[in-house]
C-alpha cells in the first residue's frame, strides 16, 4: 500500500479532476468565465468581449448547450452573463430555464457579444472575458484548467493574479504518477477511501438512460439497441458496453440538461472512463468492491495520461479515456498489473492519431470506436497478447509508451490542430 501522504494526495487529485459537469466543458468554461466577469462588474453587462484560444474555439463551435436547443458559444455566453453563477463551477448554467433562454436569445439579437481568436497567449486552454457597463469594465481570465481563474480585475484594480498555471505547468505540479502507482493505489487503497467514485456510475448511468429515452444527436446508442442494431451486433456484453456508453454521449453532446461525471475537464472522457467498466461489471457479476477498484483504475489512468498530454490537444480525448476503461475491464476480467500494461500498449498501438475536430454530436462515434477498442485490447491482454516494442511507437516500458502517445498528441500534432481549425472555420467560404 502507498504511504498515507501519497494516497491522500492522489485522492485529492481524483476529487479535483473527477467532477460533475453540465454540458460540454469548453463552452461551459466560457460561460463560467463570462459569469465571473459579470459578478465582478455587479450587473448584466452592456457588452461582452471574448478572446479564446484555438482549442477552446474548436471545441465550442458545434456542440449543444444544455437546456437551450441551440449550439455554439453565443447562447452559452449570453446565459453566463444573465443567469450563470460561478460558484457552480462546471454546472454554471444549472439555473437555465425557458425564460432565461429567451432572455439569452434577446441578448444575442442585440449584438452585445464579440468573440475573437486569442493569438498572443500560447496556452491551449485560454479564455478572457471582458464585461462592460456604466463606464466600468470587469475582466476574468481562465487558463490552463477549465475552472482555474488566472486573472480577475475590475477597472484597473487587480483582484486576483495567478498566471502561474499554464496547462503544462499545472499538470506537472500534480503528484507524479506512473502506471504502477496507479495500479497500486486502485488495488490496495482502503475501499472506503475511494467509494466516492461510485457517484460517477450514478451520474453517467442516468445520462445513458436519458440518451435511450429521447432522440439525441445521431442516436447512435439507440440505433445499437434497436432491432436493427441487435440483429447485426447481437445482444452481447460488447454491444451493451458500446450502446450504453454512446447513449450517454448522445445525450450530453446534444445538450441534455443533465450532469455527467467528467474526467480531466471532459464529460465525454468521464463517460468513456466509466460506462464501459460499469456495464462489464454488471454483466460479469463483479462485486461492488471490484467495480470501485476498476473505476478508480480507469479514471486515474486517464488522469495520469492527461498529466503529460495537457487539458486540450489535437488528440481525441476518447483515446485517453478508453485506455483507462480498457485497464478497468482487464482488472474485472481478473487481470494482474502485467496484463493491464498489455491493455495499455494495445490501446496506444491502435488509437494514437485520432484527431479532435471539436465537440459535437458525432463525438459519440469516436467514443464508441474507443470503447470497442478498449474491449478488444482487454480481451487480448487477458490472454497475454500485446503489441511489442518492435512494432511502431510501443516501448518495452509502459510509461514510455504512454509518453510516446502524449508527445505525439501534445507536440507532434500541433500542425494538424491548426489545419483542423482552419478547415472548421472556413467551411462554406467557397460556396
Amino acid at each position: 500500500m502507498l504511504p498515507l501522504e501519497e494516497r491522500t494526495a492522489i485522492i485529492h487529485l481524483m476529487q479535483r479532476e473527477v467532477v460533475p459537469a453540465i454540458g460540454c466543458t469548453e463552452p461551459i468554461a466560457v460561460a463560467l468565465c463570462a459569469a465571473r466577469a459579470k459578478e465582478i462588474l455587479g450587473c448584466v453587462p452592456e457588452r461582452v468581449h471574448l478572446s479564446l484560444s484555438a482549442n477552446i474555439l474548436k471545441n465550442a463551435m458545434g456542440v449543444g448547450i444544455p437546456g437551450t436547443g441551440m449550439i455554439g458559444l453565443p447562447i452559452a455566453v449570453a446565459l453566463g452573463v444573465t443567469i450563470g453563477r460561478s460558484e457552480y463551477q462546471l454546472e454554471v448554467l444549472r439555473d437555465c430555464c425557458p425564460e432565461a433562454v429567451e432572455r439569452g436569445k434577446q441578448y444575442i439579437q442585440e449584438k452585445r457579444i464579440d468573440i475573437a481568436l486569442e493569438e498572443d497567449d500560447p496556452d491551449k486552454l485560454y479564455i478572457r472575458a471582458i464585461c462592460e457597463a456604466g463606464g466600468h469594465t470587469a475582466t476574468a481570465i481562465i487558463k490552463g484548467h477549465h475552472t482555474h481563474f488566472a486573472l480577475l480585475k475590475r477597472d484597473d484594480e487587480v483582484l486576483l493574479d495567478d498566471d502561474s498555471a499554464s496547462s503544462e505547468e499545472q499538470t506537472t505540479d500534480d503528484i507524479p504518477l506512473s502506471m504502477h502507482k496507479v495500479w497500486e493505489f486502485a488495488t490496495t487503497t482502503c475501499i472506503d477511501e475511494i467509494k466516492f467514485i461510485l457517484e460517477a456510475r450514478r451520474l453517467n448511468e442516468h445520462a445513458a438512460d436519458e440518451g435511450l429515452r429521447e432522440n439525441y444527436g445521431h442516436q447512435l446508442g439507440k440505433t445499437m439497441c434497436s432491432p436493427l442494431g441487435k440483429g447485426i451486433m447481437g445482444d452481447s456484453i460488447f454491444s451493451k458496453i458500446m450502446s450504453r456508453t454512446s447513449c450517454a454521449c448522445d445525450a450530453r453532446m446534444a445538450g441534455a440538461m443533465i450532469p455527467v461525471m467528467s474526467n480531466s475537464g471532459s464529460g465525454n472522457q468521464g463517460i468513456c472512463a466509466t460506462m464501459p467498466v460499469v456495464v462489464f461489471a454488471e454483466e460479469n457479476h463483479n462485486t461492488e468492491e471490484e467495480l470501485i477498484r476498476a473505476l478508480t483504475l480507469s479514471n486515474l489512468t486517464a488522469i495520469y495520461v492527461k498529466q503529460s498530454l495537457g487539458a486540450l490537444s489535437a488528440l481525441c480525448g476518447c483515446v485517453v479515456a478508453s485506455t483507462g476503461s480498457s485497464c478497468g475491464i482487464t482488472y474485472l476480467m481478473g487481470g494482474n498489473y502485467e496484463q493491464v500494461t498489455y491493455a495499455v500498449k494495445n490501446m496506444i498501438a491502435n488509437l494514437t492519431g485520432m484527431i479532435c475536430d471539436g465537440a459535437k454530436p458525432s463525438c459519440a462515434l469516436k467514443v464508441t470506436s474507443g470503447v470497442g477498442t478498449a474491449v478488444m485490447s482487454a480481451m487480448l491482454a487477458i490472454q497475454h497478447k500485446y503489441v511489442t516494442s518492435v512494432e511502431g511507437i510501443i516501448d518495452n516500458d509502459v510509461d514510455q509508451s504512454i509518453h510516446n502517445l502524449t508527445s505525439i498528441g501534445s507536440r507532434g500534432m500541433d500542425v494538424t490542430d491548426r489545419f483542423v481549425l482552419d478547415i472548421m472555420t472556413s467551411k462554406g467560404e467557397g460556396s
